[in-house]
């Protein structure tokens, strides 16, 4: 074997390491007995479900809201999906097929502020929320998170630039409308794209913990990042064990989405990038 061919495995064996060795650890300590961070064993010794169970107990001590965390988290990133991917979609179809005043000045606006880190609007976004009177509600997290996908409409794009344009010319002859086309053939040929930005979208609102520890205020409707947040957030907290067993929760329906579309997810992203 060549030496940089053995350099290129063991690099990657090496980063396989590093990204699983930590989830492994999370997932192994929230089957270990007790609350305790740091393990002399590895593989835990003892097993209990016991961490699970406490995420949805009534305790008359202190009772954890898990399951309404966890409903106002697909509430936000499903309705976030759906919003986000057709506002991205049809802004995409637009910048693709339509030549207008101002179009690459906007397209080269919009990827510059996408390649800024959206916190750094965070003071903005919390002022005109409040101005609204939309602080404290999953409606606004909502709406941050629909208009704040910019990159993959530019993925998008790229997607739409390799629909060969003789499709929409046939249909245009027959009388068919702009929305008609887009919907009755844009649409239906952009599946792999479709796919790419609805689970990249739904993603980044299942996790985000900046905006939403900002915006929601009661602890009723805090999302998931927020309230496992809240768990270990004192000083003298010990709930590391139960932490764990939430975060495994939490990455459950995500990981089983990648895993199920994510031929889709490679389809979506080589075709994109052939013209994009």
């Amino acid at each position: 074997m060549k030496p940089r061919l053995l350099f290129s495995y063991v690099l990657l064996a090496l980063i396989a390491v590093a990204c699983i060795y930590p989830a492994l650890w999370t997932v192994l300590s929230s089957f270990r007995v007790g609350n305790s961070l740091f393990s002399d064993h590895f593989i835990p010794t003892a097993w209990t479900l016991d961490h699970y169970r406490d995420l949805f107990r009534v305790r008359a001590d202190r009772s954890i809201p898990y399951a309404n965390w966890y409903w106002n988290t697909l509430k936000v990133a499903t309705a976030s999906m759906v919003l986000g991917t057709l506002i991205q979609l049809l802004t995409a179809y637009a910048f693709s097929r339509f030549r207008f005043k101002g179009r690459k000045a906007m397209m080269m606006l919009i990827l510059i502020l996408g390649m800024f880190p959206g916190f750094l609007s965070i003071m903005a976004v919390f002022i005109i929320l409040n101005t609204i009177n939309l602080l404290d509600s999953i409606w606004a997290l909502i709406l941050v998170y629909s208009a704040g996908a910019a990159l993959g409409m530019f993925v998008a794009k790229g997607f739409f630039d390799t629909i060969p344009r003789s499709l929409e010319e046939a249909a245009r002859i027959d009388g068919a409308s702009h929305m008609s086309i887009f919907m009755r053939i844009i649409l239906p040929l952009s599946r792999p794209i479709i796919t790419y930005i609805s689970l990249t979208t739904f993603a980044g609102a299942w996790v985000d913990f900046i905006f939403a520890r900002a915006i929601l205020r009661t602890p009723e409707n805090w999302t998931l990042a927020v309230g496992l947040w809240s768990i270990i957030d004192s000083y003298n907290s010990t709930e590391f064990t139960l932490f764990a067993a939430g975060c495994v929760l939490v990455a459950v329906p995500i990981t089983l989405l990648f895993m199920y579309t994510q031929r889709f997810l490679v389809d979506g992203l080589t075709a994109g990038a052939s013209k994009g």
